[in-house]
């Protein structure tokens, strides 16, 4: 007796374990099994989000108790459309909740990343050339080092669009996050 073999992709994409494949049949069904289901996934992202917030927090000086929250719950909800949207991109190598949580685990990376520039305007205007100086070399090696900040600085003013040297400048000198640089621009 032979047995039935799976083509490589089929065997990649069906999930190996029970949870994992009811995860998946009940977020694709409809009515109140999928609506059950997203209710439950999104308490699983909510509590990942307020973990990962709360492992962060005491680093972070710009968060205040009150915001945890609200960060946790915006980053659930983000996870859950993302996940959500991404569901046949399962490949089953990992449990679904494992799989589901590194989405809240990055939404809130983002979130307090991009926290501190939430009210901030963005410098686009060049602040930060003299920050490349490095006063330890010698006189001469001062001079040449100014030089090339100089020739850069050029080139850049001449090569580069406005857009693109507002960029450029926000991202390498002001040290602006690009994912809060791409959503203002």
């Amino acid at each position: 007796m032979t047995m039935p073999t799976e083509s490589p992709s089929q065997a990649a994409t069906a999930p190996s374990d029970d949870a994992s494949r009811r995860w998946l049949r009940r977020l694709r069904a409809t009515g109140a099994e999928r609506d059950a289901a997203v209710t439950e996934l999104h308490d699983l992202l909510l509590r990942a989000a307020r973990f990962e917030i709360g492992r962060r927090a005491s680093s972070l000086t710009h968060l205040r108790g009150s915001d945890h929250d609200d960060l946790a719950q915006q980053s659930a909800d983000d996870a859950l459309v993302a996940l959500l949207g991404k569901l046949d991109d399962f490949r089953g190598e990992s449990r679904f909740t494992t799989w589901a949580y590194k989405f809240a685990l990055l939404e809130a990376a983002v979130k307090l990343r991009t926290r501190p520039w939430h009210l901030r305007e963005i410098p686009l205007e060049a602040e930060g050339w003299e920050r490349l100086r490095d006063t330890r070399t010698s006189l001469a090696g001062q001079t040449e080092v100014a030089e090339l900040i100089d020739a850069v600085r050029d080139g850049i003013a001449e090569v580069l669009t406005p857009h693109q040297r507002s960029v450029l400048v926000a991202l390498t000198l002001n040290d602006v996050p690009i994912d809060v640089l791409a959503e203002r621009h």
